[in-house]
């Protein structure tokens, strides 16, 4: 697998520096119709004490995944990463010098423009932070991903919350532990293609605003 021989690699790199992390992987199958369960099987088998594994027996949706993996997840550093290495794992080192060398609870990323974005959904993107930023108190850097690295303490204080339809770039913003932004360029996609339409990233959007919105609404 692309993504787990790439995130060894640089924990590799790591503990040859001289510091000793023992990287465990909670892995989330959406519901997938491709091969995708049959190579976490197999993964899981050839690591035993490593990689672990939750499949869905239907696509529940990105927010239902990522509680699923928070809530799953022991270690005393949490990473939310996508697979297809558009969240490229080289950025741990430092996320992880950030957090224990000064102090942070968070390291979050902004992506710049994707590659390949079209204008109308670069423009829908555009709005809709612009939209939150006016409506909401909790202030949401634009163009995050939900790529970040958080202490224990972060992630028990958000699957702590007993929300149903969650908006996690808004929770974790809302809880307010200390956070740093790195920024990084566009990656493409390693395998696969994006199953966010128009439409459902439109359905996000809305989820977002009226889940972070002190506006009154009826």
């Amino acid at each position: 697998m692309l993504f787990y021989d790439a995130v060894t690699k640089v924990f590799t790199g790591i503990n040859d520096a001289g510091e000793r992390y023992q990287p465990q992987y909670q892995f989330v199958n959406d519901g997938s119709s491709d091969k995708t369960l049959e190579i976490l099987k197999q993964l899981q088998e050839q690591h035993p004490e490593t990689v672990h594994y939750i499949s869905f027996s239907r696509n529940f949706g990105k927010e239902s995944a990522l509680a699923a993996g928070l809530d799953a997840a022991t270690g005393d550093l949490v990473a939310v990463m996508d697979v297809d290495l558009q969240d490229p794992p080289e950025l741990l080192p430092e996320m992880i010098r950030l957090i224990e060398e000064e102090d942070y609870d968070c390291v979050g990323t902004i992506q710049k423009a994707r590659r390949g974005q079209s204008r109308i959904r670069a423009f829908l993107s555009s709005r809709f932070y612009k939209v939150i930023d006016t409506m909401s108190q909790v202030k949401i850097e634009p163009n995050t991903r939900d790529y970040r690295l958080m202490t224990r303490q972060m992630v028990d204080s958000i699957t702590a919350l007993p929300e149903y339809n969650r908006f996690s770039k808004g929770i974790f913003a809302w809880v307010g532990y200390k956070t740093k932004y790195l920024t990084y360029e566009s990656q493409p996609r390693a395998a696969g293609t994006t199953h966010w339409s128009l439409s459902i990233l439109f359905n996000y959007a809305i989820d977002g605003i009226i889940d972070f919105s002190d506006a009154p609404y009826d």
